[in-house]
């Protein structure tokens, strides 16, 4: 984890550190697709939103999943883009056919 800045917080009478940490970056979704965001990784997750065609999304952490064939080929990979919300690598631009965020935990 790479650490931006560090806040002295009060708290109990002690000061706590508390880190914040970079940015992520974005990624954008490939060109003309509406994405269906799931609650978990693989098309049998039910859909919590749609996300607009243009979009970009951040990559919090990846885990394997179901197999998806998309614009950027057939990936196993799932993007945790928030809480609760995963969308098919095979869809996200990251320039990589492997790992480009650590896996969920």
């Amino acid at each position: 984890m790479s650490v931006d800045r560090v806040e002295e917080v009060e708290g109990g009478g002690e000061a706590e550190a508390v880190a914040t940490t970079a940015a992520l970056p974005y990624y954008q979704v490939a060109p003309g697709v509406r994405l269906n965001v799931r609650s978990g990784p693989g098309t049998s997750y039910s859909i919590v939103r749609v996300l607009p065609e243009g979009a970009s999304v951040p990559i919090y952490c990846q885990t394997p999943g179901s197999t998806v064939t998309g614009p950027y080929g057939t990936s196993t990979i799932w993007d945790n883009i928030g809480n609760g919300e995963y969308v098919s690598d095979a869809y996200v631009k990251t320039g990589s056919d492997g790992y480009v965020a650590p896996r969920c935990g």
